[in-house]
């Protein structure tokens, strides 16, 4: 954003407040405090009041970043650079920090170098420098393509689906998407994800054993494999697909929760608990599935209020999960 910057990324925040606008003043002041619940609260305010203002988006994102709610925070930077692209090309840095933090490196990757496009001398170059060289390590960039915005709208939509299991949903949108961005490795997982869970678990499994005979040390195709053979009863494949997850502990949270849903799906809950008791609660708790599984797992190994105080938290963040069985039924 190389005019009129109405925040600092991180720690410090020197507003320019918009004339008349209180919501904004105190959400910046909460940050400022690290109350970030409260930020929270009052730039929802000030996004009611003026929806189209793209600086409340961005301050909003940042706040979500801080706490690891990393989709959310680029749901809002990808609605600025939809409406306001050419005024605010930070947020193609601050996106590429968000898929960093992910562990999602070729999208950090592109973004970081659309951002050093259209700002080789911008606030953050060095930091995207930094953050491509540290990524660009065995990093098969084939599959990028130019239409990064449209990329990041199906992402987001698709994560949303996924999480609430509406398969018949996300199916049609990853179809799409294994066309227009070919190549792309968490599209085609959960791809054939949405496939097995919409009737075709034939093509499904045969996609995921192709893709692991590819990458035999594919995490995501060993997670995928152990929960299509776990639900197809063939109990031999499932173990040699769990024994391949039993002592990996990848760096990356959203890697980490995979697997620990896995457990979780596949009803090895004392496993599961402990994984989820080992993830970094700031980003888990913008997953649906976290406090499902989690929830779940608790139930299972008896520790019933626990998995209750967990439900109830988990409803009140994400109200899609109340539509949903709870651990006891």
């Amino acid at each position: 954003m190389h005019q009129n910057k109405t925040y600092q990324h991180q720690e410090n925040v020197y507003p320019l407040i918009p004339e008349g606008d209180f919501y904004f003043q105190k959400g910046v002041e909460a940050f400022q405090k690290r109350n970030f619940e409260g930020a929270i609260k009052w730039l929802r305010k000030a996004i009611e009041m003026v929806p189209a203002d793209p600086l409340y988006q961005c301050q909003m994102s940042i706040i979500y970043t801080e706490i690891g709610a990393y989709h959310t925070a680029n749901q809002l930077l990808t609605k600025v650079l939809e409406s306001s692209g050419s005024d605010y090309t930070d947020c193609y840095y601050l996106l590429a920090n968000n898929y960093a933090h992910l562990g999602l490196l070729n999208d950090a990757k592109k973004y970081a170098n659309s951002y050093l496009e259209k700002e080789p001398d911008g606030e953050f170059h060095e930091a995207a420098e930094q953050l491509i060289e540290m990524v660009d390590i065995d990093i098969d960039d084939d599959w990028l393509t130019d239409e990064e915005d449209e990329f990041l709208i199906y992402q987001e939509t698709v994560f949303y689906h996924l999480e609430n299991d509406d398969w018949d949903k996300a199916l049609p949108l990853l179809e799409e998407m294994t066309t227009l961005f070919p190549g792309h490795p968490l599209v085609s997982h959960d791809y054939s994800q949405a496939l097995f869970y919409s009737g075709y678990q034939d093509e499904a499994v045969t996609m995921e054993t192709d893709k692991l005979e590819q990458d035999p040390n594919s995490l995501y195709s060993h997670i995928n494999l152990a929960i299509f053979s776990y639900e197809l009863g063939n109990i031999t494949k499932y173990e040699s697909h769990i024994q391949a997850l039993k002592n990996v502990y990848p760096l990356h949270e959203q890697l980490r929760l995979r697997i620990a849903i896995t457990f979780a799906q596949t009803e090895m809950y004392q496993e599961a608990y402990s994984r989820f008791r080992g993830l970094a609660k700031s980003t888990a708790k913008n997953y649906l599935s976290y406090y499902k599984y989690y929830s779940i797992s608790a139930y299972r190994i008896g520790e019933p209020s626990k998995a209750l105080s967990l439900w109830e938290e988990g409803c009140k963040r994400h109200p899609g999960l109340s539509k949903q069985d709870g651990p006891w039924v």
